[in-house]
């Protein structure tokens, strides 16, 4: 299997994002250490969607510069791929992977025994202090909802929880016309946004805060008391 990526570098580190499979990323202080994580980063999401692993080799087709904290995935590319329109029936698979991977975080979160404690010593980032505990991990990656639905013109909240909210955002945006031709919208912080690029950073976004929350919990609590539904071990 030949995996195609778009890297997102600096001089501080690379963001290697995959065309397919939608939401797998690479990171590493250089493009051939990212690229050098693949064979664990894809067996770890084909375990995730309970495929068996497959060979795999990572080619850089794309490379894009960008002044952001890369190293601290930050992120704001816009891949090529991302410009087409969606049939029903790639966003109805899209969609339902977002959503399993929201089903999935609330599973991963309400199995921890202590969401008010942590192992991580305090660290800032360039949205502001690293969560540290589960009860702060679960709510920073909740709370992308608003956002990601709001830069594709979609109002919608991020309450009560990680799924429900995203299943509300996901039916605001059913309602509008032709949300299937996946326009650009200029959003924030000069930011390109499509429902293409909305579908691969809500999977990105939750599988990468996951498995920081895994990992931390599993320390904290024991990994035979946490559940592990995106099977990161």
């Amino acid at each position: 299997m030949q995996l195609r990526f778009i890297d997102e570098h600096n001089d501080r580190g690379h963001l290697l994002w995959a065309e397919e499979p939608v939401g797998l990323a690479l990171r590493g202080e250089t493009q051939q250490a990212a690229l050098s994580k693949l064979p664990a980063e894809l067996t770890a999401y084909r375990r995730w969607l309970g495929l068996p692993p497959v060979p795999a080799v990572g080619v850089v087709t794309q490379e894009a510069a960008s002044p952001l904290n890369i190293h601290d995935a930050d992120s704001d590319i816009l891949l090529p791929s991302e410009h087409r329109p969606l049939t029903a029936e790639e966003y109805e698979a899209r969609k339902a992977l977002a959503l399993r991977s929201a089903e999935d975080f609330l599973t991963l979160y309400r199995s921890i025994p202590d969401k008010t404690h942590t192992t991580l010593p305090q660290r800032e980032t360039f949205y502001g202090d690293v969560p540290l505990t589960a009860e702060e991990m679960y709510r920073h990656t909740k709370n992308v909802n608003a956002y990601y639905f709001g830069e594709i013109g979609v109002e919608v909240g991020n309450e009560p929880d990680i799924l429900i909210c995203r299943r509300a955002g996901f039916a605001a945006l059913e309602r509008q016309p032709r949300y299937l031709h996946n326009a650009v919208f200029h959003g924030s912080y000069d930011e390109d946004w499509t429902l293409r690029k909305v579908l691969r950073r809500f999977v990105w976004h939750d599988r990468i805060h996951g498995r920081a929350m895994w990992r931390m919990a599993c320390a904290l609590c024991g990994s035979r008391r946490v559940a592990d539904p995106y099977r990161f071990a």
